[in-house]
């Protein structure tokens, strides 16, 4: 019993220092990083520009509108990366600026690489979606209220109906 908990230890023990030695090792030499910490996504095809586009997109998702103000500010230039992460939160700001964050996709999604492109354009098309669905609400509430007025122009049509029939059957009835 003794040497079984002797072992499981003795390989819990190796089992960490491997972890901890592998922790502490650079990463490979063929695996080029440059911007995975920047909160400001770039446009160079590495291996973190995906994870740092979709953080991003995250973060413009979850952000307040003082966050998207600050982040506007910061995102002011005419670089493709810029423009596109300035679309990026514009798309999750308020509904007028849906329409600029789509013109600003629509512009640059080709300066974007590649691989990154599927990921750009699938925003734009959920934003598009979000703006079809906006208008459609809108046409929805228009068409919502046309007829709550038509059905409160027939109520008093009706009301009126009501109250000439009852003056034409109380007629009726004071005849001998």
């Amino acid at each position: 019993m003794n040497i079984r908990m002797l072992l499981v230890a003795l390989c819990a023990s190796s089992l960490l220092t491997g972890c901890q030695w592998l922790a502490q090792q650079p990463p490979p030499p063929e695996t080029p990083v440059t911007s995975c910490d920047g909160d400001i996504p770039q446009l160079a095809d590495n291996v973190c520009l995906v994870d740092d586009w979709v953080a991003f997109g995250l973060a413009a998702q979850r952000g307040d509108s003082e966050w998207r103000q600050t982040m506007l500010t910061r995102l002011d230039g005419d670089m493709p990366h810029l423009k596109l992460a300035r679309a990026t939160v514009l798309a999750w700001g308020e509904r007028d600026e849906w329409e600029r964050a789509s013109e600003l996709y629509k512009a640059e999604i080709s300066a974007a690489p590649s691989r990154l492109q599927p990921l750009l354009q699938q925003w734009l098309n959920e934003l598009e979606r979000r703006r079809d669905l906006v208008a459609e609400l809108a046409t929805s509430e228009s068409r919502r209220q046309a007829l709550a007025r038509e059905r409160d122009e027939l109520a008093e049509k009706l009301d009126a109906l009501t109250a000439i029939e009852q003056s034409i059957n109380s007629r009726h009835q004071q005849s001998p």
